[in-house]
């Protein structure tokens, strides 16, 4: 049985921020581009998250629903040593580390020796070092696999940890909301909801062949998750590399839904590059990039999970749409190979 920890810092930028002005402790405050230039939100604090400021927000629409919000444009090199001293205290309990993003990672204590081999215990003194150390609170999930460890780290945030303990771990699981399970965005959502599901119970209920028609292969893999089942290894050692396509359109696309139009053909070329290369590909990462009609760019990516691409894909174009609500000239699409992503510095 393994000892999962999944570890995310407290809105990771903005702590750093408040902890190095003390000035922003008790304001709304947001890191991203400027307002005036379609900038967007990379992270808000909890005090701008009461009003309903979120990341991957609008930087425009931000400063509408919160007209005091303090809005600056952030320090990466900061952040990144901040995330390196959090690595650096994750390496004195274990080497089994696989980062997802600059403050978030998953940790297998499961051979740790130190707090008596308790993960719980592993948990709460990275926490407490880490403040100590860095500055800011992370909080933390602790179970028996990486889905439930995600689910967990959630739970009592900020500045908390919460512990699926394996004779509560089935009750658990039927309370966790279906929008949980990593890969169900606004489309599997919708589909979701026609077939009354809004738990992992409902989802239980649910006939695998029922499911299957609604989301083919992947069907295996949510009724999997739904009764907490992830066999997934912590991935310690990863090489960073992709397989994409992209088009580049003779005339823009005006809109959201023409752009969602062009999907099924690129991600039948990228089917075909795939099959090409006539060897398994570790897939890490789904990957979107649109260039605008003023040659601006973004790109956005998420962990992958098998499933309906289609559906992946589209949910990830809308948010980068989002991002600039303007005609687009190029589409790309792809997937991170055994990739350690590190946050979307075209946030900026």
């Amino acid at each position: 049985m393994r000892k999962i920890i999944h570890i995310d810092a407290d809105c990771f930028f903005a702590a750093v921020e408040m902890r190095d002005n003390p000035d922003f402790n008790d304001v709304p405050l947001a890191i991203g581009g400027p307002a005036s230039s379609r900038g967007v939100i990379a992270t808000a604090n909890y005090a701008a998250r009461e009003y309903g400021v979120r990341s991957a927000m609008s930087s425009a629409k931000a400063v509408i629903l919160c007209p005091h919000l303090t809005l600056i444009r952030g320090n990466m090199e900061k952040y990144r040593l901040a995330s390196r001293q959090m690595h650096a205290i994750f390496q004195e309990y274990t080497l089994k580390i696989e980062p997802l993003s600059l403050d978030e990672a998953y940790l297998d204590v499961t051979d740790c020796t130190q707090c008596h081999g308790s993960a719980t215990l592993i948990a709460e003194e990275i926490r407490q070092r880490i403040y100590q150390t860095v500055g800011i609170t992370v909080s933390a999930g602790i179970a028996v696999n990486k889905f439930l460890a995600k689910v967990a780290s959630d739970w009592n945030k900020p500045n908390g940890q919460f512990v699926v303990e394996p004779a509560k771990q089935e009750a658990f699981i039927r309370s966790i909301p279906v929008k949980c399970i990593h890969g169900v965005g606004k489309v599997a959502q919708e589909k979701l909801s026609r077939l009354n599901v809004k738990t992992c119970f409902d989802l239980q209920k649910v006939d695998y062949l029922v499911l299957s028609q609604y989301f083919g292969s992947w069907a295996y893999r949510l009724q999997q998750l739904s009764n907490g089942i992830d066999n997934r290894p912590v991935q310690s050692c990863s090489e960073r590399k992709s397989i994409s396509v992209e088009t580049t359109y003779a005339t823009d696309l005006e809109s959201l839904t023409e752009c969602e139009a062009k999907l099924p053909s690129l991600l039948l070329e990228l089917k075909r590059r795939i099959k090409n290369k006539g060897t398994a590909l570790h897939l890490g990462k789904y990957y979107l990039k649109l260039k605008f009609s003023d040659f601006q760019q973004t790109t956005i990516e998420t962990a992958y999970v098998a499933g309906d691409e289609l559906s992946f894909f589209t949910d990830l174009l809308g948010q980068a749409y989002a991002r600039r609500q303007m005609p687009v000239r190029l589409i790309g699409v792809g997937y991170r190979l055994k990739a350690i992503s590190e946050y979307q510095l075209s946030l900026f």
